[in-house]
């Protein structure tokens, strides 16, 4: 009897167990929910990530493109700037006929005026005289020039006539002093010689050749015609390469009656009309050997 009220009994129905196995648990709603919501987020943050990248991408190509206005204004200063430069340069060649800087070559520039002849003069002996201490009796200035790191006294005498040489031969002929003396001493010299700016250039030891422990002075190497180049020294081994364009004059020491540079500027006044200055030079020396100075 009790079994079969048990069998009796009602119970559920096929569909309803499957129904309450189907049902979700809440658990496994909020992971779902959760990994949504983490998706989301990562979507977000990869399109973040694009735009920037976008973003400074565009920065980057804007940053190096040239700005053409200010490529210009960079050419445009460049140019300014080189033709200042070219401008000064001009500026200062035009105004100073007074070059006193030898070029690295040893030649001299080109002439400013093709016309004018070049007189190389001496300097030591030939324009003046001069000797470190003890000073001696005569003597017109003293320079002190720094020698091996050491300072030393010379007394310089000029030459008879050395003023009025320079003031004659400035106003025809191009003037270059060529020393066999080295320029801390010579250009001191030569800045008490020459107040008024007369010699064009200045030429020292530096620019001699040494042959045998002679220092020659090669006049081929100055850039000037050799056909209109005079050469005044008193040392025969000054002028070996070149002979037949000098002018040998006496060494000078301490004779204030001295006329030498008389004599010379009587020469350049009769050699002016010469095309050639050897033909000059020979004419001179002959006229010299006939008739001796007085």
């Amino acid at each position: 009897m009790v079994s079969k009220i048990i069998m009796k009994t009602p119970t559920k129905s096929i569909k309803d167990r499957r129904n309450r196995r189907r049902k979700k648990s809440p658990l496994k709603n909020v992971s779902n929910a959760a990994s949504i919501f983490v998706a989301s987020i990562n979507r977000s943050i990869f399109t973040c990530q694009r735009r920037l990248v976008k973003i400074f991408t565009k920065l980057a190509k804007i940053s190096s493109t040239p700005n053409p206005r200010k490529r210009e204004f960079q050419l445009l200063k460049k140019c300014k700037t080189e033709d200042v430069q070219r401008e000064a340069t001009a500026a200062e060649i035009a105004k100073n006929q007074v070059c006193r800087s030898l070029f690295p070559s040893n030649s001299l520039p080109p002439l400013m005026f093709p016309e004018k002849k070049t007189i190389f003069l001496d300097l030591d002996e030939t324009l003046i005289h001069s000797k470190p201490d003890p000073p001696p009796e005569k003597y017109d200035f003293v320079v002190r020039p720094m020698i091996e790191r050491k300072f030393t006294d010379f007394y310089v005498l000029k030459r008879p006539g050395v003023e009025e040489l320079l003031d004659v031969l400035g106003k025809k002929f191009e003037i270059v002093v060529f020393t066999a003396g080295l320029k801390e001493y010579a250009s001191l010299v030569l800045d008490k010689i020459d107040p008024k700016g007369l010699i064009s250039h200045r030429l020292y030891r530096e620019s001699c050749k040494e042959k045998e422990g002679r220092f020659v002075k090669d006049l081929s190497e100055m850039g000037r015609d050799l056909r209109r180049v005079v050469i005044v020294d008193d040392n025969p081994n000054a002028y070996l390469f070149q002979p037949e364009n000098a002018l040998p004059v006496s060494p000078f020491i301490n004779d204030l009656q001295d006329q030498e540079l008389r004599w010379v500027i009587r020469f350049f006044e009769f050699a002016d009309c010469f095309e050639d200055m050897r033909d000059a030079i020979k004419h001179y020396v002959s006229y010299a050997t006939i008739n001796p100075k007085s």
